[in-house]
């Protein structure tokens, strides 16, 4: 990518797009109201502070979602030769602002939004390998040139990601639906948690885990998300009121063909997302093992699997309370589970079938 590359914003989002540029050897500039932040990112190799008559060849804005119009309005109006991008995750609102102040230069724009994140925020939880083989959406409008959709592409390429081009309306929709929907739904079931009795909570495993995970992430900035594209929430939304009702109505007739229905209706929604590397789902096996939870022994099941020229494909750990071992659930190719279990027990592992 020639030229230095402007990030603006150096929160996660931004600090870990700049990482990923200087992993690649590309001149990263960084620029951010927050002084703690720029030192911080700078601190971590993220590039240099922005400096008067510096002039980027791209601006990456990674700014909160409500000052993202006029983040990339500024990056329109100071450096007239440069593409400018974003990686904020709505792409409608912030398009209609710039809209309403004028298109002139709107063909240099090309919105972006990387498929990644982290419960937690700001450049300390930043990383370079954030973005490897992650969707990175990538938004131009009806003006948008291809010099500057090529250039966007190329970024998420360089960051590791791999690249799907959307209308800014799709996106919204595709977020709604993929990311949103399950963010709320994962609040409403911790929800029911909050206040649940000790030894309700004392029955907690690893599938409650799993459904509640985001929900830890922080509310202001689900604020901020949420309003920005509530119109496309709002649509799914009122799709599961409808669905939760027909659901209610089937949980109250036991042996409903309706409940039948609805739980395929689950399986098929499971079986449609992408497989690794965004091929088709391959059948895989769950192969639980008891790992005695001291230092070292989640290593030594990794490499005795891996010696036995097994992929993990996935791994998921139930910690039981009292208990001094965890139950690891290692997800592997169906043709490849008989084979690890035999191998794991030959080894000394307590095994689960």
């Amino acid at each position: 990518m020639a030229g230095p590359v402007l990030v603006v914003g150096a929160g996660l989002l931004g600090t870990s797009v700049a990482l990923a540029c200087r992993r690649a050897g590309v001149e990263v500039l960084l620029d951010d109201v927050s002084p703690e932040h720029l030192r911080t990112a700078s601190g971590l190799g993220a590039g240099r502070p922005l400096s008067e008559g510096d002039l980027p060849r791209l601006v990456v804005v990674a700014t909160p979602p409500q000052h993202l119009a006029t983040s990339i309005r500024a990056a329109l109006d100071t450096w007239p030769d440069a593409v400018v991008t974003d990686v904020g995750s709505v792409k409608e609102a912030p398009l209609t602002a710039l809209r309403a102040g004028g298109d002139d230069d709107l063909e240099r724009y090309v919105g972006g939004h990387p498929m990644a994140g982290s419960e937690r925020s700001g450049p300390l939880a930043a990383t370079a390998a954030l973005f490897d083989g992650r969707p990175w959406a990538v938004t131009p409008h009806e003006t948008s040139t291809p010099q500057a959709t090529d250039v966007v592409e190329a970024l998420a390429l360089l960051c590791g990601a791999v690249p799907t081009r959307l209308a800014p309306a799709d996106h919204d929709r595709a977020v709604a639906r993929t990311s949103h929907l399950p963010h709320l739904a994962a609040v409403l079931v911790a929800g029911r948690l909050a206040d649940a009795p000790p030894a309700h909570l004392a029955l907690s495993g690893q599938g409650v885990r799993d459904v509640t995970r985001v929900a830890a992430s922080d509310p202001a900035l689900w604020l901020e998300i949420l309003g920005a594209n509530a119109p496309a929430v709002l649509d799914v939304l009122g799709e599961v009121r409808a669905e939760l009702d027909a659901l209610i109505g089937a949980v109250a007739r036991p042996g409903s063909p309706d409940l039948t229905t609805i739980l395929a209706r689950g399986n098929a929604g499971t079986a449609a997302i992408p497989g690794k590397h965004g091929g088709p789902v391959r059948p895989t096996r769950s192969v639980f093992v008891s790992v005695p939870d001291h230092p070292g022994e989640l290593a030594r099941l990794f490499g005795d699997a891996g010696e036995v020229g097994v992929n993990i494909e996935d791994v998921h750990i139930d910690h039981d309370p009292g208990r001094p071992v965890g139950l690891t659930e290692l997800v592997v190719e169906e043709s490849r589970a008989e084979h690890l279990l035999a191998a794991l027990e030959s080894r000394g592992w307590t095994t689960h079938r």
